[in-house]
């Protein structure tokens, strides 16, 4: 037997009863019910097994077909017929690429289980775990500073796959694997999507858009696509969390005497007042003219560091200005 052992999950041996096996899921279910472990993802996972392994032992019917076919009791029919008409079809043999998906039939007995130890809580709980929701994928995007400052949209490929329409996800139809998906229940498609980045984004960001993953097998929700973002380095300014760095030219006439200098954005250039006897490596905060915050309407600050700039290449009248200066400022 192939795929997912019940009785291993279960605790019991093959022979076991249905007594056997009540008792055994009780006291599984007792350890492992969500109610129990709120939050604990596992123990959440292990309760989904062996409610599933509960539900195909408990029944006889299924229980008769799983001891046969294994995790793909469901196909049992298909299978016995595919074996009596295998010389004319090629051998096909049970398992052959059929993609098992547990949504369960009369659920009656497990409810009324859960029902006695946790009250209307354990139904609630089964009904919530069907159908299931389609897998998340994720998304490399670049993106410059400025883009990451006012806010993007890009137009991305997603190679996703979908249930096959021909064999509604099952991989077979009647009793033969399904040619348009090859038995896998599954269509490669591509898929082109124009999605909006925020501003405010920074390298590793994950912007989440809802439903835009892998299509649910089961009829239920798609999964998310998530835009893993990387921010391009800029060459002027430098970001520090949602405060943005940049060093500001500045001649040395302008730093003695006051004047403006032009202090590089991502919205463009600023000017900046500089007061007469600015002293090199003075930093100047801008308040809000840094990058959003994500999410919301605030941002950040940009600090701009003078870098005064001496002059190269003096005439010999300003040589002589230098050395009056000295003169009269001595060190």
């Amino acid at each position: 037997m192939a795929g997912k052992d019940y009785y291993n999950l279960l605790g019991i041996s093959r022979s076991a009863s249905e007594k056997d096996i009540k008792q055994a899921f009780r006291r599984l279910a007792r350890k492992y019910h969500p109610d129990v472990n709120p939050g604990d993802k596992s123990a959440e996972d292990k309760f989904k097994q062996i409610s599933e392994a509960y539900e195909v032992l408990s029944d006889k019917d299924k229980r008769q077909k799983y001891d046969k076919y294994g995790d793909k009791w469901q196909y049992a029919d298909q299978f016995a017929e595919a074996e009596r008409q295998q010389a004319q079809y090629g051998g096909f043999r049970p398992g052959g690429g059929g993609a098992f998906h547990f949504t369960g039939g009369d659920t009656g007995d497990l409810d009324s289980i859960f029902e006695e130890m946790f009250g209307g809580r354990g139904r609630t709980f089964q009904q919530r775990t069907r159908p299931r929701r389609g897998r998340d994928i994720e998304s490399p995007v670049e993106v410059t500073l400025e883009e990451a400052y006012q806010g993007t949209s890009r137009t991305i490929s997603l190679q996703l796959t979908e249930p096959c329409a021909a064999c509604r996800g099952t991989g077979h139809i009647q009793n033969l694997p399904c040619s348009a998906c090859r038995g896998s229940g599954a269509i490669p498609k591509v898929k082109r999507l124009e999605v909006k980045i925020p501003a405010g984004v920074a390298n590793g960001s994950r912007v989440r858009i809802a439903g835009k993953g892998e299509p649910s097998y089961g009829g239920g929700p798609g999964g998310d696509l998530y835009l893993v973002i990387s921010v391009r380095p800029h060459p002027d300014i430098e970001r520090h969390g949602d405060n943005l760095h940049v060093d500001v030219p500045v001649p040395l006439a302008v730093a003695m005497l006051g004047g403006e200098a032009q202090v590089p954005t991502p919205k463009g250039k600023l000017a900046l007042k500089i007061p007469p006897e600015t002293q090199n490596g003075r930093v100047f905060r801008l308040t809000g003219q840094g990058m959003p915050h994500l999410g919301k309407s605030t941002r950040g600050d940009l600090l701009a560091r003078v870098s005064v700039v001496l002059p190269t290449r003096l005439t010999d009248k300003e040589k002589e200005l230098f050395r009056q200066l000295s003169e009269a400022r001595p060190a």
